[in-house]
C-alpha cells in the first residue's frame, strides 16, 4: 500500500556541478526536494520505488549507476547504498537526478528500486503499473520524478506556447490536493505537445494512490528557464 509519495523535478541542472555557475538559482527547488524526500522518510516505509521518465519502459534494481559525465561533468551516482544492481547500467537521466537527491539526503530508511517510463505510455497502463507498485510491499513510497510543460516562455526549450500555464497549474492543484482523478485525466497529447516528460510519471502515482486517502502539499512551483518544475509531497 501506498503510504507516502514525493514529487520532484528532474532537470540534470539540480545537480549544482552541472548546473555550474548558475547553481544558486535552484536552491530553492532541491530544498523544496529535500523537505519532500523528508516526508517519505517520516512515513517508514518497507519499499521505496523511484519512477521517472525514461526512453523506454525498463526496471533498474537497487545499486545501478548513472552518470553526469553526458552533462560534461565527472560525476558518477548509484541508486541507493545496497543491492546488486549493476553499476555500469546507466540509469536514465530522470533516475539519476533522483540518485542524486536521495545520496544529497542521506536515504538509508528501506531498499528501492528504480522504474523508467516511456512517454507514449498510456493512462491506463501507468495506472496499473501504479496499482502493481502499491501493491508490493506493506508500506511503500514513491519518489515520482518529472517536469511539467518545456513551453512557458520565448526562451524555453519548446519555446512560448500559450497552454503552457495553464496546464501547469492544473497540475500543480492536482498535486496540491492530491487529487488522483485530476491526474488521470490529463490530457496526454497536450503534455507531449508541451513537452512535460512528467505526465507518465504522475498517472503512475494516481494509479498507486488510489483508495489511499492520502493528502497533499505543494512544496515548490515555479518555471526558471521557462521550464515547470513542481516539488510536492503527499503523506
Amino acid at each position: 500500500m501506498l503510504v507516502a509519495a514525493a514529487v520532484c523535478p528532474c532537470p540534470p541542472l539540480l545537480v549544482p556541478e552541472v548546473a555550474g555557475g548558475a547553481a544558486a538559482e535552484l536552491d530553492t527547488a532541491r530544498d523544496a526536494c529535500a523537505d519532500a524526500l523528508g516526508v517519505l522518510a517520516a512515513a517508514r516505509p518497507d519499499r521505496l520505488v523511484v519512477v521517472g521518465p525514461a526512453g523506454r519502459d525498463a526496471s533498474y534494481p537497487e545499486g545501478s549507476g548513472g552518470s553526469f559525465r553526458g552533462f560534461g561533468v565527472d560525476l558518477d551516482v548509484r541508486l541507493g547504498r545496497g543491492g546488486k544492481g549493476d553499476t555500469a547500467v546507466r540509469l536514465p537521466a530522470s533516475l539519476a537526478v533522483a540518485a542524486w537527491l536521495l545520496d544529497r539526503t542521506g536515504w538509508a530508511d528501506a531498499p528501492m528500486e528504480g522504474l523508467g517510463v516511456a512517454e507514449p505510455t498510456t493512462v491506463e497502463r501507468c495506472t496499473r503499473v501504479g496499482r502493481q507498485v502499491a501493491g508490493a510491499a506493506e508500506r511503500v513510497a514513491l519518489l515520482v520524478m518529472g517536469d511539467a510543460s518545456a513551453c512557458r516562455t520565448l526562451k524555453a526549450p519548446g519555446y512560448l506556447d500559450d497552454r503552457a500555464a495553464g496546464f501547469d497549474a492544473r497540475v500543480a492543484r492536482a498535486l496540491a490536493d492530491a487529487d488522483v482523478e485530476a491526474l488521470k485525466t490529463l490530457d496526454t497529447g497536450l503534455a507531449r505537445e508541451l513537452q512535460a516528460s512528467g505526465r507518465a510519471s504522475w498517472q503512475i502515482l494516481a494509479g498507486a494512490a488510489e483508495g489511499t486517502g492520502l493528502r497533499g502539499t505543494l512544496l515548490y512551483d515555479d518555471a526558471p528557464y521557462g521550464v515547470g518544475y513542481l516539488v510536492a509531497a503527499w503523506s
